[in-house]
């Protein structure tokens, strides 16, 4: 299985989408390794100060394919998730002086919590699929598909032209623009789609 990100992909404000929106895509990925099931609670890592959370919706590939065609690209969606893309802001931030990769900031053990799946055709809109998160109780991120720069099919079509999609991959799409922020010990993190909560665990 692999774990596939994408960076920088929500605006604020859709108007801002035309100017960005140049084809080149921020694309990382994480080790399965990073991935956190089941609503487990999640270790503070102990390679960072700094914490920081990203709300991201999570698309499971279900078949295999390679240079998929923007039309074709949304039937190789099977499910949809909603997960936390953690990023070691520090650990990324010594990285980049020496123009290193995003690597151990962003695949380290726990980076990845994400929720059951649910089947795709429970969302008959991929474009307009709402999701939030709140820690300890108070609402810190508020997303919708429509704010993406990059939409499901375009992030499928761009990753698929460079790297074959498998069965199981899955691909984090992107935070909203508004609302992250850092974690610490003791935070309780819950995230839902359409109002229904999915992820559900604590930073011990």
């Amino acid at each position: 299985m692999k774990v596939i990100g994408i960076g920088k992909n929500y605006v604020n404000d859709k108007s801002e989408i035309s100017a960005i929106k140049t084809g080149k895509q921020v694309i990382f990925t994480k080790p399965d390794s990073s991935v956190v099931t089941g609503n487990a609670d999640v270790v503070f890592p102990a390679i960072t100060n700094q914490l920081a959370y990203e709300l991201e919706l999570v698309i499971k590939i279900g078949k295999t394919g390679k240079d998929i065609s923007l039309e074709d690209a949304n039937g190789y969606i099977s499910e949809i998730a909603v997960g936390i893309d953690y990023t070691a802001k520090d650990v990324l931030a010594a990285s980049r002086e020496n123009k290193g990769p995003w690597a151990l900031a962003k695949g380290f053990d726990g980076a990845s919590p994400i929720s059951g799946f649910k089947p795709v055709a429970n969302f008959p809109d991929l474009n307009n699929i709402n999701f939030d998160l709140v820690i300890n109780g108070e609402q810190k991120q508020v997303g919708n598909t429509d704010f993406m720069i990059y939409n499901f099919a375009e992030i499928i079509a761009y990753v698929s032209s460079f790297m074959t999609l498998k069965e199981g991959d899955i691909i984090f799409t992107g935070t909203p623009a508004a609302g992250v922020g850092l974690n610490v010990k003791g935070d309780h993190l819950q995230a839902s789609i359409e109002g229904e909560l999915l992820l559900d665990f604590k930073l011990i």
